[in-house]
């Protein structure tokens, strides 16, 4: 039997990179000064798919919503072994709160269909770790969180087992099923030479001028819907539809008390750490 995987892919600011200048005034962040990578933990449950694929035979289908340029991570996901790629774009989706960018996802998966869902735990832009649970109740499945390793995969269930906080659990689930991966769960794999030679050029029909058909049939062609290709609820998306509204937000400034110049010498640093281990700070 061949399941039907789809793999949910963020692309975020590399958050390991912010600065001041990447701070709006309004303590928002200036995504604009922050290049874009894939969210982490989504590359975890991208992982898990293709070991679905490797060790029970499956389709591995990347999903991601944004801008056009989100293009790139669904690239990223080729490279890696997944067998095609959807974009979900369009500008009707801004302002989405996580409950309406579950039911934009949700169509989506819908209308390609799928066995088992897969999306990391939580993004490092949100860190709400709620868009996962929402889309197993929209789309009707049942669903596994905080996947730390894939166990088995049978025609009706699948088995993983649990990261929790004070241990692990091995929890079985019905299909289709819907699998939150955390970082636990194993390595990303990186794209393979020869699958980054053929899907360079991978892209979306908005952005190629000549036949469509021609990008399809070299596998080359990612799929690009808007949401009325998913047949979304625009009543349920953007602002308007969003559940969620920001009272006020805080501007927090950390200010050093004190400042202490380290010399960038072998002597500088060891008389650094000798006063970090004489006042506890480290042992």
């Amino acid at each position: 039997m061949s399941y039907k995987c789809v793999v949910l892919i963020k692309q975020v600011p590399d958050t390991r990179a912010i600065t001041g200048d990447a701070m709006n005034e309004d303590g928002t962040v200036n995504r604009s000064k922050l290049a874009s990578i894939p969210n982490p933990d989504d590359l975890h449950a991208l992982e898990v798919a293709l070991e679905i694929k490797e060790k029970f035979g499956a389709t591995v289908t990347a999903i991601s919503m944004g801008l056009p340029e989100a293009a790139q991570v669904l690239r990223e996901a080729l490279y890696r072994g997944a067998d095609d790629a959807i974009l979900v774009t369009d500008r009707r989706c801004a302002g989405s709160d996580t409950l309406a960018t579950s039911h934009i996802l949700s169509c989506a998966i819908k209308k390609v269909g799928a066995d088992i869902v897969l999306c990391g735990r939580h993004s490092i832009d949100g860190e709400t770790a709620q868009v996962g649970p929402q889309i197993a109740e929209f789309i009707d499945a049942a669903q596994l969180t905080c996947v730390g390793e894939l166990k088995d995969v049978d025609k009706n269930s699948i088995t993983v087992r649990r990261v929790l906080d004070n241990g692990w659990q091995d929890a079985k689930a019905p299909l289709p099923c819907l699998l939150s991966v955390t970082d636990q769960a194993n390595e990303p794999r990186v794209g393979a030479a020869t699958r980054l030679m053929k899907y360079k050029n991978a892209t979306t029909s908005a952005n190629y001028d000549g036949d469509v058909n021609e990008l399809r049939e070299k596998n080359l062609l990612i799929e690009q819907y808007d949401l009325d290709q998913i047949g979304v609820d625009l009543s349920r998306i953007g602002f308007n539809g969003s559940p969620t509204k920001i009272n006020r937000t805080q501007k927090v400034i950390l200010e050093a008390k004190e400042v202490k110049e380290i010399s960038p010498t072998q002597e500088g640093i060891s008389a650094m750490v000798k006063e970090l281990i004489e006042d506890h700070s480290i042992n």
